[in-house]
């Protein structure tokens, strides 16, 4: 006989009891679209969804990591901004007569910032450089964690990170074109 294609579902395999032993309920993983619930785990298996109010408090906390992304991003073209500035500001090359300024006239040495002070700006972009690839991998990471979250292919989980992305730009996308330029996100 063929059991293949016989209904299971009443048989209450997901928390049954094995001699004693009740076995906990494993995470549903589903390949297609869906809108139900019931055992679904959101990327760890330790973010474990069995009831409404945990349903409840993690679509919440998915709304709130995609509107933080979009804070990231922000964040990140704020900083480009400022490098570019203070890159602009530093001399080209290192002056030994401009060190012996910072030394002699402590008018000069107060109003230059400590980070920036006696660096040329080939030093000043390469460690901006640094940092902006520090923040672009940070915000890699990021989309692609909120790529695994829509993948769950729940629809109540992709309407989450949707209305965080709407409320992140909202927020913290002021100065932002609304064409979006990511691989995945």
């Amino acid at each position: 006989m063929d059991h293949m294609h016989m209904d299971h579902s009443g048989m209450g395999h997901s928390g049954m009891d094995h001699g004693g032993h009740t076995m906990p309920a494993m995470c549903s993983m589903n390949m297609l679209f869906t809108w139900d619930t019931k055992n679904l785990c959101l990327v760890f298996r330790w973010w474990h969804i069995q009831t409404t109010p945990g349903l409840v408090f993690s679509l919440l906390a998915v709304v709130a990591i995609a509107a933080a992304y979009e804070f990231l991003r922000s964040l990140s073209r704020r900083y480009e901004l400022f490098a570019a500035e203070k890159a602009e500001e530093t001399p080209s090359k290192p002056s030994l007569h401009l060190e012996r300024v910072y030394v002699l006239d402590e008018s000069v040495a107060e109003r230059t910032p400590l980070v920036w002070s006696g660096r040329n700006q080939v030093e000043v972009s390469k460690r901006a450089h640094i940092i902006k690839a520090a923040l672009y991998a940070i915000q890699n990471f990021y989309a692609f964690m909120l790529m695994l979250l829509f993948m769950t292919y729940n629809g109540w989980v992709m309407l989450s990170v949707t209305v965080g992305a709407f409320i992140g730009f909202l927020l913290f996308g002021n100065n932002t074109s609304a064409t979006k330029d990511g691989a995945c996100h």
